[in-house]
């Protein structure tokens, strides 16, 4: 007997629009979505088009003007700013186009900093650094501050901070835009990996093309308004 499995994002009817002086910009209109657990999803579209919007709508970053979010059987469009914030932490890994590493931090202190959210204590945080950054085969480069590793470097230090509080879900906005088709490769091999090997759900914003082909599924964002990569 098959199982029907709940998505673990379910998007209804979402709507978002910013206001610029008295004009009210619509920037996504009425999306609704499903995403699977252990699903790689890429999303596409012109600059504009409302890609990172959905993206931090999806994590909690921002808040949406109508329609609901639900995660893991949260839903999260519903919680106050605080209970927000909490879900947010414990689960959703961030990766960014500029990697967002802190310049006078080491490669593992910057993997340690979501974690000293936690009550973990020194050794616990220690074992869980440790074990991301051997995960993103980083390990030998973990006292290398930002400016000692390459490109390709800082992402999967990246890679290992949004990993190392275990979340359920991956967003990341345009991970590869910033690094050479290498460096790229390795990153989205990786982020495959994730998947595949530790069953997380990666929500993935890109401009590239060799990067989307990596995704299990690829819709593109048109005027705030979703439509199938396949079409």
């Amino acid at each position: 007997m098959s199982e029907t499995r709940e998505p673990i994002v379910a998007i209804r009817n979402l709507s978002k629009s910013y206001r610029r002086g008295a004009q009210l910009i619509p920037v996504l209109q009425d999306i609704t979505l499903d995403i699977a657990a252990g699903e790689f999803l890429a999303l596409m579209g012109p600059s504009g088009s409302g890609k990172s919007t959905l993206l931090n709508l999806v994590a909690g970053i921002d808040k949406a003007d109508a329609g609901t979010i639900t995660i893991g059987g949260v839903e999260i469009t519903t919680l106050s700013e605080a209970a927000l914030a909490s879900w947010r932490a414990a689960h959703v890994g961030f990766i960014f186009q500029f990697y967002n590493l802190i310049p006078v931090l080491t490669a593992f202190e910057n993997v340690e900093l979501p974690l000293l959210l936690t009550g973990l204590s020194r050794r616990q945080r220690r074992e869980h650094v440790e074990t991301v950054l051997s995960l993103v085969g980083l390990s030998d480069r973990m006292d290398h501050y930002p400016s000692q590793l390459s490109g390709g470097q800082q992402q999967r230090v990246a890679v290992a901070r949004a990993m190392v509080t275990d979340p359920d879900i991956l967003v990341a906005d345009e991970p590869t835009g910033d690094l050479d088709r290498v460096s790229a490769g390795e990153v989205l091999a990786l982020m495959e990996r994730l998947v595949s090997g530790f069953g997380k759900t990666i929500i993935m914003v890109t401009h590239d093309p060799r990067a989307a082909e990596q995704a299990h599924r690829l819709l593109h964002l048109e005027k705030g308004e979703l439509t199938d990569g396949a079409g």
